[in-house]
């Protein structure tokens, strides 16, 4: 078979997309979604990676800053949302053996992430909205300095995957509890109760310990869906919030901003950004190590009920950590600074060490392991997080914030190694896992090209965010622009690594597009012949 029927038909003409059930449809979409928003993330990165090198002469510093305010939004909603959510709507029901509760509304979950994410980035092209994603009050709505158009675009587009998100909560506990038409009846309570944690707390002090419902990976998912639902409605009546003083501008009012406390508004952004970062990622990625290590090694998972109630403990804990935020804030308590801020927070290398240390020990037990793909990411997602968590911890000092605070530090050896490494290579490897399941048995089309992305997107990550660090320590300012080339070196050394990134990327995509061929990617988003019941095909 030549490249060019390979291209269309996939590797061998193995892939057939009519076999799909609706739901590895529903799947393969998101993950579709995910990926072509992952290309954004990463070319604006690129992007700004050039432009603190050398200013490019197409692009105005108004851009540069709407770049900035889209770039993390595109990445964590377009990108990791529709990845995640995907996925968790396959798995809640696969490992359940029962219908998703409603495909209609994971496809609305899909559309509205897809077409909101779309319309707030494309609102910052146009219009270079761009009071960065912290939308600190009264900036979103300073209209002297921002474009209202583009605000109202932006804020609706980030209402739209919100409402998005919303469904993907329902779907979720509704999956979870509802007896489908033909089964045995299940007790919804109990059902709950066990998806949520209770059980097995509650089974610390019985002497008759009840048996667990769920899985602790769907336990997993459930918990941090806790976090995904505070995190939309925080970010829903803050989004409202922000259009009312809008609309009422559009329409000749001014509102006066100082009716809101920046200080209290700021809590309660923060509560709820963090939400995302502190609770649902580190819960789901947990849970996804969890599952993960099971199905590579085929062993029961090691310490499974300390496991459940550190899930439970973690959920607790990204409920008050929110302050860390906040360290160098000369308004916000000192009570919330020293407890939320340092002392709760620190915990979560406690939860997040027993997560590393439960995955790894179970992957031991198995020895030895093919180094799979699977297995390769995994690791590599786990060697993120060990570098990202610590990081993270030591900005969360109130003496060490006050000199990496604000500096490339914060979004370099955290953020962008937590992301790009740990929660990225995590993902991959969830999709090399399921890649043949979802699509029934479609053979990737190049193994080289699989080795090429792991270490590019390893070396990559990592230099990435080392180099961003070393301009941070040495004074680099976050959100900010050096024309005076002081800071050349880093950022060069970081755009190299960047490139490695893009072009890790790119070999994914390409090895994944071959393996499908390019009618059977069209072919995803076409409905599928089978019924919606069904889990996978039938033999």
């Amino acid at each position: 078979m030549n490249f060019l029927q390979t291209f269309m038909s996939g590797e061998g003409g193995l892939f057939k997309p009519n076999s799909l059930t609706p739901m590895q449809k529903l799947t393969l979409r998101f993950v579709v979604v995910g990926l072509f928003y992952y290309a954004f993330a990463v070319i604006e990165g690129m992007i700004m990676r050039i432009y603190e090198i050398q200013p490019i002469p197409a692009i105005s510093s108004d851009q540069f800053f709407a770049i900035m305010t889209a770039h993390p939004l595109v990445g964590i909603f377009g990108s990791t949302y529709s990845i995640v959510f995907g996925a968790f709507l396959f798995l809640v029901p696969f490992l359940m053996n029962k219908p998703l509760w409603s495909i209609k509304l994971g496809n609305w979950t899909m559309w509205l992430i897809a077409i909101g994410t779309f319309v707030f980035w494309s609102s910052g092209f146009i219009t270079h909205y761009a009071p960065l994603y912290t939308l600190y009050w009264p900036l979103p709505a300073d209209f002297s300095q921002f474009s209202l158009i583009g605000g109202i675009f932006f804020i609706t587009g980030i209402a739209l995957v919100m409402v998005g998100t919303v469904f993907f909560v329902i779907n979720i506990y509704k999956t979870i509890v509802f007896t489908p038409e033909g089964f045995e009846p299940q007790p919804k309570c109990a059902l709950l109760k066990s998806a949520l944690g209770m059980t097995a707390m509650a089974n610390l002090f019985r002497k008759n310990k009840k048996e667990q419902l769920v899985s602790l990976p769907v336990a997993a998912i459930a918990q941090g869906t806790v976090d995904v639902a505070f995190n939309s409605a925080i970010i829903l009546f803050t989004g409202v919030l922000i259009l009312v003083y809008m609309v009422a501008a559009l329409l000749g009012f001014d509102l006066k901003s100082s009716a809101i406390d920046a200080l209290l508004y700021k809590n309660w952004f923060w509560w709820g950004l963090d939400l995302i970062a502190d609770g649902l990622v580190l819960i789901f990625v947990a849970g996804t190590w969890y599952l993960l290590a099971t199905l590579i090694t085929g062993k029961k998972l090691y310490m499974e009920k300390v496991a459940r109630i550190a899930l439970l403990v973690e959920l607790v804990v990204s409920w008050t950590v929110w302050s860390h935020h906040l360290l160098s804030d000369q308004a916000q308590p000192g009570f919330l600074k020293v407890v939320s801020g340092e002392l709760v927070t620190a915990f979560e290398l406690i939860t997040q060490g027993l997560a590393f240390f439960i995955t790894l020990a179970t992957l031991w037990s198995a020895r030895p392991l093919k180094m799979t793909n699977p297995l390769k990411f995994l690791l590599g997602g786990l060697l993120g997080f060990g570098l990202a968590v610590p990081a993270g911890i030591m900005q969360a000092d109130i003496g060490l914030n006050r000199i990496l605070h604000n500096t490339q530090w914060v979004i370099g050896p955290h953020v962008h190694v937590a992301i790009l490494v740990g929660l990225a290579m995590t993902l991959y490897s969830a999709i090399y896992f399921l890649f043949p399941i979802l699509t029934n048995g479609a053979k990737l089309y190049s193994q080289k090209l699989a080795n090429f992305h792991f270490w590019a997107q390893l070396f990559g990550g990592i230099g990435m965010g080392a180099f961003m660090g070393m301009a941070g320590l040495h004074g680099m300012l976050r959100r900010s622009l050096y024309v005076n080339g002081e800071f050349n070196l880093y950022m060069i050394l970081a755009a190299i690594c960047g490139a490695f990134l893009l072009f890790g990327f790119l070999a994914f995509f390409f090895n994944i597009v071959m393996s499908l061929g390019l009618n059977g990617v069209i072919g995803i988003f076409k409905p599928s012949k089978l019924k919606t019941t069904d889990l996978l095909p039938k033999a």
